[in-house]
Parts: structure tokens; C-alpha cells; sequence
């Protein structure tokens, strides 16, 4: 099956270029140059990831991120035009699971995309063929793979698809530390993703907030300062 990807950005010449690669590597695209044009199809389209330039005319990218993370679970990426953190981290606060700064090298966006494909398709129940146990519980915490819902204390958890992917990780390597660059390869398999670990710090703290989880005494995830992250068995 194709999958179906939506690219906006209102630099024609950036959205033309994306869709050429994307095109060439057998995917489906769906182009826009404003966010007003896009609604309608985030509303109609079966889609399987999501690319947004940050800066839209009408409407910011972390707005159109918020709107999708109401009703999707499948990847997004963000573009920026500003290499800041401030950017980045708002992006994935909002729901993002990547960031890529221009300009970048088409391959590179490229090797983003089939990432986070991968990751998706592995971890989401209607596109993975895995038989593997398909839930996991520990200490009020109940994860259900096939379904993609998670609960906390009989209490649902709202987690964008990368939390998601990190928690089951976690949980699955119960009692083991696992590094930063070993979450890198488990989710993404990228070579990108090698350099830096912020991105995993930043998902790592929003799962924490959402499960009133705390740095200093963690019920549930574990930072082992210069080695990674843990839950207890």
C-alpha cells in the first residue's frame, strides 16, 4: 500500500521539491501552500504522516499540528526556517515527532520520513503484523499495543505516537537501563538521530508530565544520569 503523506509549506519551490522526492520513493502526496487549504483534507484523507512548515500565511504549523493531534496519531514533522530550540521544543510539545531545520538535503528529509514510518507501522495496531504480547501493565500503568491506548491508574493517557513508542520500550526493557541512542535506533533506526539526544529528553519530560511523574523521585521513569533511562522491574 502507498502511503499517504501531506506536505504544506508556502515556499512552492520547497513543497514542489519534497513532493518530487516523495513521489520518486512511491508515496502518495498531498501538496497545499496554506493551512486554510489543508483542513479540509486532515478532515477527509486517510493519511500516514504529516509534514508542516512552521511559517504559513494564514496560520501558524504549531496551530495545524494541535488541530491534527485532536483527531490523528500518525507522524508529524516540522519544518523550520530558524535553528532555535525555542522552535523545536514548541513543536514537540505540541505533538510533533521531528523537526528538520532548512534548508536540509532533500535525502536527508527523505530518511526522516521512511523513519518515522517505520516507527509507526511497527508500533501502531493497524499496520503492524507483530504477535507480541499485547499488553503490558506495571504499577497502575496499562498498556495496550493493539489498541494504541494507554491508562494510568484506570486514567487515559494522551500520548502522540513517539511518547508512545518510548514508553513500550521502556516498559518492555523493564528493570534495564536503556541509552538515549538505543531509543534512537529501537524507534527511528536513523542515522540522524545519533548526534544529539534533546529530542528524546524533551518526549522523555512530556511523558513525565502527563504521568505527574517527577525527576527527582520517579515512580515510573528513571533518569540514569550519563547512561539513559529506566523503569524499575
Amino acid at each position: 500500500m502507498q502511503e499517504k503523506i501531506l506536505i504544506v509549506d508556502d515556499e512552492q519551490e520547497i513543497a514542489d521539491l519534497v513532493e518530487l522526492y516523495l513521489n520518486n520513493e512511491g508515496y502518495t502526496v498531498y501538496k497545499f501552500y496554506s493551512a486554510r487549504d489543508t483542513l479540509a483534507c486532515i478532515e477527509t484523507t486517510v493519511l500516514d504522516l504529516a509534514i508542516l512548515d512552521v511559517m504559513l500565511p494564514d496560520m501558524s504549523g504549531f496551530k495545524l499540528c494541535q488541530k491534527i493531534r485532536e483527531q490523528h496519531t500518525y507522524p508529524i514533522i516540522m519544518l523550520t526556517a530558524k535553528d532555535e530550540e525555542i522552535d523545536k521544543i514548541t513543536g514537540l510539545t505540541l505533538g510533533a515527532d521531528d523537526y528538520i531545520t532548512k534548508p536540509f538535503r532533500p535525502l536527508e528529509m527523505v530518511a526522516r520520513v521512511k523513519a518515522q514510518l517505520r516507527r509507526y507501522k511497527k508500533y501502531n495496531p493497524s499496520h503492524s503484523t507483530e504477535s507480541e504480547e499485547s499488553v503490558i501493565a506495571h504499577s497502575g500503568l496499562l498498556m495496550d499495543i493493539k489498541t494504541h491506548e494507554c491508562t494510568l491508574d484506570e486514567r487515559p493517557l494522551a500520548l502522540t505516537p513517539t511518547e508512545f513508542s518510548i514508553l513500550r520500550i521502556l516498559l518492555e526493557n523493564k528493570g534495564n537501563v536503556v541509552s538515549a541512542e538505543e531509543l534512537f535506533h529501537k524507534i527511528w533506526q536513523d542515522e540522524y538521530y545519533s548526534k544529539s539526544n534533546n529530542t528524546i529528553t524533551v518526549h522523555i519530560r512530556h511523558l513525565r508530565e502527563k504521568m505527574n511523574d517527577t525527576v527527582d523521585k520517579p515512580k515510573y521513569i528513571k533518569t540514569i544520569w550519563g547512561v539513559g533511562y529506566k523503569i524499575e522491574g
